[in-house]
């Protein structure tokens, strides 16, 4: 069938695509035009999700049959979407555990959960009104991946990267001391292929799509890191009240890490209803490894993706953290 990705350039978008030709459709993405080209053989789509024309310009002579949305950040590319898409036969989009209302720190018990209902400018308030447009204009048709932590190969986000890069640079690594925090995670290339699956069979609803509660640790992933990378990092933990007080910001400048209370419910999400509709659960050390295969494969760096900051610690807080330990 003839496919449209809503991105499709970068991160999740790029194994989308993969995945579709994979599965024999014809492929087009709608991009802005500056994050690259998609593979050969790949219609590419040009034009700005907040134009309401753009979408319907893009299109014109090649209606798609199905849509795979990876790109909707803002309340009027999902209006403009909702109007231009409506009569397509399968839609999945990638929505995001921030549009609960109540997470972090959750725990979230079901997909009927309460999501945001406000009019705030913010990520988690207007992934929920793109669900509500877009459920409404397709109704039947329209699936939602409340997707959480996505790892992988093409990571524009660059939380494991920069993991994987700071202890294949080896010596001490500051690492926080609650090693045993949860975390639950989904390969890209998993949620990509599943994403159009769903597109394909026209499944319809929210999903929690993300691994299940339990399937590893904030420690067991850096030791998997260290393992992968072959170093020889030693990890020091320090104490979250030192990392707090030295201002280390959490998630940002060491990927990963929560504050306790946050961390104790946060990955506590059931994802049920994702098993029974087959995501899959790949093992971390095979998305760990093939992200290192990638990266040192000497790819163009990726971009941080638009509206977040670099992750990493910086070196010289590193240091002063490291200082008499």
């Amino acid at each position: 069938m003839r496919l449209l990705v809503l991105g499709g350039t970068r991160f999740l978008g790029r194994h989308v695509v993969t995945a579709a030709l994979a599965r024999g459709h014809e492929v087009a993405t709608f991009t802005r035009g500056v994050s690259g080209a998609p593979p050969e053989g790949v219609r590419a789509l040009h034009g700005d999700r907040d134009d309401p024309a753009a979408l319907p310009r893009a299109v014109d002579g090649w209606a798609p049959e199905l849509v795979v949305d990876t790109s909707c950040q803002t309340r009027p590319a999902a209006d403009n979407a909702a109007a231009a898409l409506a009569g397509v036969r399968g839609y999945a989009f990638t929505s995001s555990l921030n549009a609960y209302s109540g997470w972090p720190p959750g725990p979230v018990r079901g997909e009927d959960d309460p999501v945001w209902d406000t009019p705030d400018d913010d990520y988690g308030p207007n992934k929920a009104h793109a669900e509500r447009v877009l459920g409404a204009a397709l109704p039947g048709r329209f699936l939602t991946a409340r997707a959480g932590l996505v790892l992988g190969s093409h990571d524009n986000v660059r939380r494991l990267p920069w993991w994987l890069e700071r202890i294949a640079r080896g010596g001490r690594v500051v690492v926080p001391d609650a090693l045993e925090q949860p975390i639950a995670l989904v390969d890209a290339r998993d949620l990509a292929g599943w994403l159009v699956a769903m597109a394909e069979n026209g499944v319809a609803g929210p999903v929690n799509a993300t691994g299940p509660a339990g399937m590893t640790t904030l420690g067991g992933l850096l030791e998997t890191c260290r393992e992968v990378t072959g170093g020889d990092a030693e990890l020091v933990p320090v104490p979250e009240e030192d990392l707090l007080a030295a201002g280390v910001e959490p998630w940002l400048d060491l990927p990963f890490w929560l504050p306790r209370e946050t961390a104790a419910t946060a990955w506590d999400v059931d994802t049920t209803r994702a098993r029974e509709l087959g995501l899959p659960v790949r093992p971390v050390g095979e998305t760990v490894a093939d992200t290192w295969a990638w990266l040192r494969g000497d790819p163009p760096r990726q971009p941080t993706r638009p509206g977040l900051p670099e992750p990493g610690l910086p070196a010289e807080l590193e240091e002063t953290l490291l200082a008499g330990r």
